[in-house]
């Protein structure tokens, strides 16, 4: 089938988090929740985009590490069947296909890791599962659902801009726009309140 069952999913990422815990995973549960409830709204599967959405960032499980998760889920993926988990686990990152694109500050991957993620990059055709795990990561914090405005600076203000980074910020809304037209509406409509809550909560 290519990706795991739910329930196998969700075993997968607990692994990962007590082998690694921290944000990341509820960043990943948002993602996960965000797919599922995208996908029938956009003519897609719910328990596949489920599952996808929720091992997005798997790689996670080896420790602090930055571009090297991508490698490193892709390759536990491949190891037990799933392809296409292990594809998204590259492609979430590169929503803009180029290597250069990457939100992060340390290339931490070997050269010859490097070189397949760029033959990888040079040769996917994104499908909307690829496209919508990328949207869902880019809607997605730890603490919920937001607008892909506030996750993209979050990202900013943690990793910085590069050349890269305002055509990787186009491609995303280019992706939500896609997703817009498939839902024949605004996908933030499907999170209203929980959005309304992030964009106007206040500690004051």
């Amino acid at each position: 089938m290519g990706y795991p069952s739910r329930r196998e999913a969700g075993a997968m990422l607990r692994w990962a988090g007590e082998q690694n815990p921290g944000r990341w995973v509820d960043h990943s549960m948002n993602a996960a929740r965000v797919a599922e409830t995208v996908a029938p709204a956009a003519g897609l599967d719910a328990d596949k985009a489920y599952a996808l959405g929720l091992l997005h960032d798997v790689g996670r499980f080896e420790g602090v590490r930055d571009l090297h998760h991508v490698i490193a889920g892709y390759e536990l993926m491949t190891g037990k069947g799933y392809d296409v988990s292990a594809r998204i686990c590259l492609t979430h990152s590169f929503p803009y296909k180029h290597l250069g694109a990457y939100s992060g500050k340390n290339f931490d991957c070997s050269e010859r890791e490097l070189a397949q993620i760029e033959r990888f990059l040079e040769r996917a055709e994104y499908d909307d599962y690829d496209k919508l795990i990328q949207l869902c990561d880019a809607m997605s914090l730890p603490s919920g659902v937001t607008i892909v405005d506030a996750r993209l600076m979050d990202v900013a203000m943690r990793h910085g801009f590069n050349d890269y980074t305002i055509r990787k910020w186009q491609s995303i809304f280019d992706i939500k726009s896609h997703f817009d037209g498939l839902c024949h509406g605004n996908i933030y409509a499907l999170f209203r309140e929980e959005i309304e809550e992030s964009v106007f909560h206040t500690d004051l």
